[in-house]
């Protein structure tokens, strides 16, 4: 141990936090990282469509991965590089198919390499269905196609989908989370708002009309989306709604699926109040669900500070959800994942009983001197200790393994 972490502890202890215990529980926390970040959401269907659904990828730097092999290589580097427990966000068109294969005819099988993977890495797995990028995508519809053969084929890949995500809990021993995301919406104004969520409706409940142990459903809003500006069935209001109609569902934040004056730190200890559970996609938004790089900015910390603060660090699922292909696409994994667990260490860092009683108190003058004090206290030292003994680079070092493996892996597949 450093004498400067000694100095570190000893800070901290004034202020009744035991960094040893909060590095202790960090480590234990998975974070959920998304795999499309390594392909730019291309999948390996190879079926020819082009990415749709409101979702735009940008950027065209060099090394993307091609298959299963280069995106669990890519990935692999990446975990290396980050502290703590991790888990792989998988959607559907990442399985492994040796034909062309329509999405509601997807098995477990075209997973059982996933399985493999993850099991000989310890970690856990979390699954999508995708709704996007496939001809059955009808005029931007899919759960709410008033086109009977669409809705009903999109009923059929998400009840595949959970059925996967069952098997996949059983093999692992450990829950999966299922979460829906559809993109369905219109262009221009609606003439009809309530038809396509009572279609939506109906398809949900038929989803979902089998219990799975292992588990755990989850549905996601949003806003809009490119091409679906005006509308979007899929809203916060419809989902949190169905969420709370139906045992078993939750409602799944993605912190970029609102309106820009929106946060999503405010949401979750509401939902706290009547849900044991919150599903959580972390992005970076920028006037937009555009899906940025998760930077350690204002929001993210308050994001943190209200998943400790009310001690739900085990109700709160913690995924991430970016694509960045102007960047380097490990090094967008790392960052991102690394800032996630460094606003969690902020936040377990922060003397909250004791800002709590001075609220209930009334004693504002305290409170904000102390909020304020708070935030200059050698927050990087402890974090720098706890990836010395997680084995990881605590500084921008990381960076120069990034780059070699640029060097040796990416740039060969030019």
């Amino acid at each position: 141990m450093s004498a400067i972490y000694e100095y570190a502890k000893e800070v901290y202890a004034k202020y009744g936090i035991d960094t040893e215990k909060v590095m202790e529980v960090l480590k234990n926390k998975a974070i959920s990282i998304h795999c499309w970040q390594g392909d730019d959401v291309t999948g390996f269907e190879n079926t020819g469509e082009a990415l749709s659904g409101g979702i735009q990828t940008t950027g065209n730097y060099p090394g993307k991965a091609r298959n299963f092999e280069e995106l669990t290589a890519d990935f692999d580097k990446a975990i290396s590089l980050i502290p703590g427990k991790k888990r792989i966000n998988l959607h559907a068109s990442y399985g492994i198919f040796d034909k062309k294969t329509a999405r509601d005819e997807i098995t477990y099988e075209n997973f059982i390499p996933w399985v493999e993977y993850a099991k000989s890495r310890d970690i856990g797995i979390d699954f999508n269905p995708t709704y996007f990028s496939d001809p059955m995508v009808k005029d931007g519809l899919t759960l709410s196609s008033p086109d009977e053969e669409v809705r009903t084929y999109w009923v059929r890949h998400g009840i595949k989908c959970r059925e996967i995500a069952q098997k996949i809990s059983e093999a692992l021993g450990m829950p999966v989370l299922n979460n829906v995301w559809i993109p369905d919406g219109l262009k221009h104004i609606p003439s009809d708002r309530l038809g396509p969520r009572l279609r939506l409706k109906k398809s949900l409940d038929e989803i979902f009309e089998a219990k799975y142990d292992g588990v755990i459903d989850c549905v996601e809003s949003k806003v809009f989306g490119i091409g679906v500006e005006s509308y979007t069935v899929g809203s916060n209001e419809f989902y949190m709604s169905y969420a709370a109609s139906h045992e078993g569902v939750y409602n799944l934040l993605d912190n970029g699926h609102y309106h820009p004056t929106e946060v999503i730190s405010d949401k979750i200890p509401a939902i706290l109040a009547f849900f044991d559970k919150i599903p959580l996609h972390v992005t970076h938004p920028v006037r937009w669900d555009s899906d940025h790089v998760v930077i350690l900015d204002d929001e993210l910390k308050e994001i943190a500070k209200e998943i400790i603060r009310n001690d739900a660090l085990d109700k709160v699922l913690i995924g991430l959800d970016f694509f960045d292909a102007s960047i380097n696409r490990v090094a967008a994994w790392v960052i991102g994942t690394r800032n996630m667990q460094k606003a969690l260490l902020s936040a377990m860092l922060e003397p909250h009983a004791r800002l709590k009683k001075l609220q209930d108190e009334g004693n504002f003058t305290e409170l904000l001197m102390l909020s304020e004090e708070v935030k200059t206290l050698p927050f990087g030292i402890v974090w720098e200790e706890y990836c010395r003994r997680e084995g990881v680079p605590a500084d921008e070092s990381w960076y120069k393994e990034v780059m070699a493996y640029e060097a040796k892996i990416l740039e060969e597949r030019k």
